[in-house]
């Protein structure tokens, strides 16, 4: 009976486990309700160009910093992105909820985003535009991001 309720506990852990990470993708529906707060400064999907930010198709899984198609980051931003691997949900939810507090500098006027809910969502949204603005399974743009 013991090893019957090891494995249940087991497979209890498991699929906990597999329901946080599902939370973890957020809802990209609801992060496009958020991403009203950036399209004044920033462009996601087909035809998507830099504004006063960046473009932000493919985003998630690419290097702080990268070229975004000539838009040119802040000497501080640039310092602090070196060391950078990934736009991963860690360092987006960082980024995001408070840009001028994480990078000293930066040119990046927006106070943040505070409610974890919409850092999450949002980032899923994000997470839904490949390179050429195509849309992508979130949850493996984010778990590719995760692995770099």
């Amino acid at each position: 009976m013991r090893n019957f309720s090891l494995a249940i506990a087991s497979v209890a852990i498991v699929f906990a486990a597999g329901a946080a990470s599902a939370q973890e993708v957020g809802d990209p529906a609801a992060g496009e309700k958020v991403f009203n707060k950036c399209k004044a400064c920033h462009a996601v999907g087909e035809g998507a160009k830099n504004k006063i930010g960046p473009e932000l198709n493919g985003i998630v899984g690419d290097k702080p910093g990268a070229d975004r198609g000539g838009y040119k980051f802040s000497k501080p931003f640039q310092d602090w992105s070196a060391d950078k691997t990934s736009w991963n949900q860690e360092l987006l939810s960082t980024w995001l909820a408070d840009p001028r507090g994480t990078v000293k500098g930066t040119k990046m006027a927006f106070a943040g985003i505070k409610k974890p809910d919409e850092l999450t969502n949002v980032i899923a949204y994000l997470a839904t535009f490949d390179e050429s603005g195509a849309t992508q399974d979130p949850a493996e743009a984010l778990k590719a991001a995760a692995a770099k």
